[in-house]
């Protein structure tokens, strides 16, 4: 598995607050929940893709001098 990334998020409480409740729903910790959700919003807008997606969406050229 890479590595993951490590910085700090500065957000209104009210949003944390939000955000803990919705983790615990989701029996998530925060920062999966915050992880699953930007995820879920690059998706969503066609930003990420994963390697299963982007193998699927990008068909096998064919060889150069093929039929």
């Amino acid at each position: 598995m890479a590595e993951k990334k490590k910085f700090l998020l500065r957000i209104d409480e009210n949003i944390h607050a939000a955000l803990e409740k919705w983790a615990a729903d989701d029996l998530r910790s925060m920062n999966a929940q915050i992880e699953y959700l930007l995820t879920q919003a690059l998706k969503n807008s066609n930003r990420f893709k994963t390697s299963s997606s982007t193998e699927s969406d990008n068909p096998p050229q064919n060889e150069p001098g093929g039929n």
